[in-house]
């Protein structure tokens, strides 16, 4: 993904928001492997606010890298909202960060199931000393590239909305 202009700017003026808040920045991706990471990273200087980020594909990693009970993604499912909420609180855990997005879901085109079709895409939202948000997703089967650009965005909206003055 190339990031566009606008997604830049927003980028850049999400960094001087935390950068003034004095705080960093963690993300936990999944379906999106890492381009929240790498648009923010897009921006000279972002070393001070980026702390770092895990792509945790599988389960194993999720549950080896971030603590994500298995058990909780053998009963909701890797695509959900208990298991974005703790990739988020797991990244805090393990990082030196102040905010973290994660992102789980399915960007296809295969792994969906009727319940979870493809385009559904699950993000949390963790401060440290606060508490975890969630926000779901349901873009539709656009093309696999098309549901990540567009849960780049959202992710982006979260974070902006946390480190709004």
């Amino acid at each position: 993904m190339s990031a566009s202009p606008a997604l830049l700017r927003r980028a850049e003026a999400l960094l001087a928001a935390c950068r003034a808040k004095g705080w960093r920045v963690v993300t936990a991706e999944s379906c999106t492997g890492g381009l929240v990471a790498a648009l923010l990273t897009e921006i000279a200087g972002s070393s001070d606010v980026v702390e770092c980020g895990f792509v945790t594909y599988s389960n194993g990693a999720k549950a080896g890298m971030l603590g994500v009970d298995p058990a909780l993604i053998d009963r909701n499912g890797a695509v959900s909202e208990e298991v974005a909420r703790a990739m988020a609180k797991g990244a805090l855990a393990r990082s030196g960060a102040d905010l973290a997005v994660a992102i789980t879901g399915i960007a296809g085109p295969g792994g969906a199931t009727a319940a979870k079709p493809v385009g559904l895409v699950h993000f949390g939202l963790a401060v440290r000393g606060g508490q975890t948000r969630h926000l779901e997703r349901r873009y539709g089967d656009l093309g696999r590239s098309a549901v990540r650009e567009a849960a780049v965005g959202d992710a982006l909206g979260l974070l902006e909305g946390a480190a709004r003055p």
